[in-house]
């Protein structure tokens, strides 16, 4: 079976994806797949959409065109949930704009982040001001989730959105991290704190947090988001030009970007993975890994050991 190429525009999409973008009517089959926060059991699309990386990069552009085709792919897709952060240059404030340009933006779950530490500790006021500008970038009267970014200062920025959680300014609060160093801090703060939810770098060659943290959650009932589910583009360079082996039609893969997503949601953990993108045939591909069949545990150990076996990305 030939691998579908990322460029090759909608007809990269898993049907299902390419039928909800034009508003075709889905079938079981071909709507996205909704995971429970489980703290709430309200339900989210397992497909949501990063802003780091290329999107940040467009967004300092003067041409946001892309952005918002971007935007409207997902909400039309039946995706929502939109990760950000005041530290993602433009993404956030661009964002807020074209989504409220557009008449999307109450359609979206904004996720955004908290990020002031200086000295290695948090001043409270300047966390604070850094979350009133986001409620003004984003331009909603209430932010979803707000998550303290990179572990950052737990003891002076979590109470802080506890309080705003707890007069309504936010629906739910967590912490982040994407560097091992910091998964003590992480787990830590799962185990005794009150939080909602926790985003983490997970891919199919990086799985450290199948250790301790992605059983935590479980246990914990804490939601999990999924950043950096293709190693940035390392995944991309390691599979290279190869073509998907005959086990991703057991899985409803056509390209190798819904493989490595697919084997995320596999993870009965994860809630919502964000991939980032600044283009509207990527989100389209993305979308696909939220729809159709998911692997069981046996694949997904298949699915890790055909990709490890593969030469390491220079």
């Amino acid at each position: 079976m030939a691998e579908i190429s990322r460029r090759e525009g909608l007809t990269l999409a898993l049907g299902g994806a390419a039928a909800l973008s034009m508003g075709v009517k889905a079938s079981a089959q071909t709507r996205m797949i909704m995971r429970p926060v489980p703290k709430t059991g309200e339900m989210l699309p397992v497909i949501g959409l990063g802003s780091s990386a290329t999107f940040s990069q467009v967004a300092q552009s003067e041409d946001v065109s892309a952005l918002r085709a971007v935007l409207q792919t997902l909400v039309d897709s039946g995706g929502s949930v939109f990760d950000t952060a005041p530290s993602y240059g433009a993404s956030e404030e661009t964002a807020g704009r074209i989504a409220t340009e557009a008449g999307i933006a109450n359609r979206l779950f904004w996720a955004t982040k908290v990020n002031v530490v200086r000295g290695g500790a948090a001043d409270s006021a300047a966390a604070k001001a850094q979350i009133e500008q986001s409620f003004a970038r984003i331009g909603q009267p209430k932010i979803d989730l707000i998550q303290v970014h990179n572990v950052g200062d737990p003891a002076t920025q979590l109470p802080i959105l506890a309080d705003l959680k707890a007069k309504g300014r936010i629906r739910y609060f967590g912490i982040t991290s994407t560097s091992e160093n910091q998964y003590p801090t992480l787990i830590s703060v799962m185990r005794n704190e009150p939080i909602d939810f926790i985003g983490i770098d997970y891919a199919v060659d990086n799985r450290e947090v199948e250790t301790t943290i992605l059983p935590l959650a479980l246990q914990r009932k804490i939601g999990v988001f999924v950043y950096a589910p293709f190693g940035r583009t390392r995944l991309f360079r390691r599979v290279g030009e190869r073509p998907l082996p005959d086990w991703a039609t057991d899985i409803d893969a056509k390209s190798w970007a819904q493989v490595m997503l697919k084997w995320i949601i596999g993870h009965p953990a994860i809630t919502v993975v964000t991939p980032a993108t600044s283009q509207p045939k990527n989100m389209i591909d993305n979308l696909g890994g939220g729809v159709g069949r998911i692997p069981d545990a046996a694949l997904r150990e298949r699915i890790a050991a055909f990709i490890g076996a593969l030469p390491q990305a220079s």
